[in-house]
């Protein structure tokens, strides 16, 4: 579904801090003499930060057009190759890997395949990397959700997606295990978890091309989604000043492949 608009989900989807990448190269001993299997790199956003610590980076994106833009964004990183495959069918002739990293995707991996996969293609005492951008919000602060629940109503009723972000400091307390994926089992060590606070200014059009760079969004008929999301900005620009934040505990989950 990504696939169908490249260039605006690498404009307006959320990276990650640049401390989150120096935790996870100060954690792993991740350098210039390291090789990392990236799974689902979408535009490239999370390649461009690894590939900056100089490590031999291989990204695997199934969707043609997204990986068509990535190794555009990538052209100037010589120490990065972008394969197009899905992780499950992808043709790893034979290598392995110091670390796998995947940003925002690893929910679209098929958990009966990936975790023994992941585990397999890493070399021994070999990390596992999960990157996460979890949408949350701050009591009292005005939140975009609040301000356009009825129109959420109006144009798709009774969508159980829609609804309040969940509270910051109630996200902090779920600092155990891989998240909401399934458990590998024994294939990895204890979870590492670090969170990191970020947040984005968007006016109403840009809030309203971040939602339609989303599965929640992409799902719709464009029928329901566009005049949704065209009341959405409208609403943004005359109830919030043009000027809407998207806050977010940037995330990153580690485990050591256990042998």
């Amino acid at each position: 579904m990504f696939n169908e608009v490249p260039e605006l989900y690498d404009r307006v989807r959320p990276g990650y801090p640049d401390e989150l990448f120096a935790d996870l190269a100060g954690m792993t001993g991740m350098d210039e003499r390291s090789s990392v299997l990236e799974v689902g790199c979408g535009t490239g956003q999370a390649t461009r930060s690894l590939a900056a610590l100089g490590c031999s980076v291989t990204a695997v994106e199934p969707g043609r057009e997204m990986a068509a833009l990535a190794r555009r964004r990538l052209a100037g990183f010589r120490n990065v190759e972008v394969e197009r495959s899905t992780f499950e069918e992808w043709d790893g002739r034979g290598r392995r890997f110091d670390a796998l990293v995947a940003a925002s995707s690893w929910h679209w991996v098929d958990p009966s395949i990936g975790w023994r996969r992941a585990h397999d293609v890493l070399n021994p005492g070999g990390w596992m990397a999960l990157l996460g951008n979890v949408v949350v919000r701050r009591p009292g602060e005005p939140e975009v959700y609040a301000e356009t629940a009825d129109l959420h109503e109006r144009f798709c009723p009774g969508n159980p997606g829609w609804g309040h972000p969940p509270l910051e400091d109630d996200v902090r307390t779920t600092d155990e295990g891989w998240g909401q994926v399934d458990d590998p089992g024994g294939l990895f060590g204890p979870t590492i978890v670090r969170w990191y606070p970020t947040v984005q200014w968007l006016n109403g059009d840009d809030f309203a091309d971040l939602l339609r760079s989303t599965s929640l969004y992409r799902r719709l008929d464009r029928d329901v989604r566009e005049p949704l999301l065209d009341a959405i900005a409208e609403r943004i620009r005359t109830r919030m000043g043009d000027r809407a934040s998207r806050r977010y505990l940037s995330v990153l989950r580690l485990g050591q492949r256990a042998d």
